[in-house]
């Protein structure tokens, strides 16, 4: 059997086919060309370039210190290697929060100078106005709930969110507000299975979650902790499909020692 070659692009068209007849959407991050490349030749449904390159491109504590223009130079970096994926830019922290024309003034930038095709805020009811305004202009938004980084010195603790009551009512509340407020989709991020399934039904746009359980529409993961590239960070949610740490390390050492032992470059290695 032939594999059809033709790659048709991910659209936020798509993600709602797909939660419409049940089919798991595939999302990763990628932060660079190489990457990128590879992620999208392994057929995944879309690409998030997050502001979690602060940590794992950067060795940033917190995603808080990214600017918005390493964003837009990492985003321009993954919209050149992706053919098929949906490539969707976080907007990062102090780009938008509290100011809605900034907002939108920090997705314009995104979009016109990386080419990417949506942008993600985290937040709920307090940033409808920015998600409105975003949408407003054409662009579309993908929210974020539960676990919000750029939060975390509010929060104090990457811990699950919403295991209380009350703050499982606020998510209750602000997943239908951002459904409102015109997102098509939602990441809902480190809150309690059961708590995800309910709200995933409750919608007609696509969940997609991090260590929310299997029942939203589809999940994400930081690409380099899933090839695990990151040394020694092994949350609950992640399941590491290679270990690309060690692999990578003893081909550094095999590459030193031939250097030492002067194996390499050998005659057919030479001009």
């Amino acid at each position: 059997m032939s594999v059809n070659k033709e790659i048709r692009r991910v659209t936020t068209n798509t993600f709602q086919e797909m939660k419409e007849r049940g089919e798991k959407i595939a999302m990763l991050t990628s932060y660079d060309f190489s990457t990128a490349t590879i992620v999208d030749d392994g057929g995944i449904d879309a690409i998030l370039v997050g502001d979690s390159a602060s940590n794992v491109m950067a060795g940033h504590e917190t995603t808080l210190p990214i600017t918005l223009d390493q964003m837009i130079y990492h985003a321009s970096s993954v919209v050149r290697a992706a053919k098929r994926a949906l490539v969707v830019v976080d907007l990062p922290f102090g780009s938008y929060q509290g100011n809605s024309k900034e907002a939108l003034s920090s997705a314009i930038r995104i979009m016109k100078e990386s080419g990417a095709h949506a942008v993600k805020l985290e937040g709920g009811a307090e940033i409808r106005e920015s998600v409105e305004r975003i949408i407003t202009a054409g662009i579309p938004v993908m929210g974020h709930l539960g676990l919000t980084p750029q939060s975390i010195y509010k929060f104090g603790t990457y811990t699950v969110r919403a295991k209380e009551e009350a703050e499982a009512e606020k998510l209750r509340n602000d997943v239908q507000v951002l459904q409102q407020a015109g997102c098509f989709s939602i990441v809902l991020e480190k809150i309690p299975a059961m708590l995800a399934r309910e709200v995933t039904a409750s919608l007609k746009i696509p969940t997609i979650g991090i260590g929310a359980g299997a029942d939203c529409d589809g999940q994400v993961l930081v690409v380099n902790d899933m090839f695990g590239l990151t040394k020694g960070f092994k949350p609950r949610f992640l399941r590491q499909y290679l270990n690309l740490y060690e692999e990578m390390k003893n081909a550094v050492g095999r590459y030193v020692q031939d250097v030492k032992d002067k194996d390499f470059p050998n005659e057919k290695e030479q001009y």
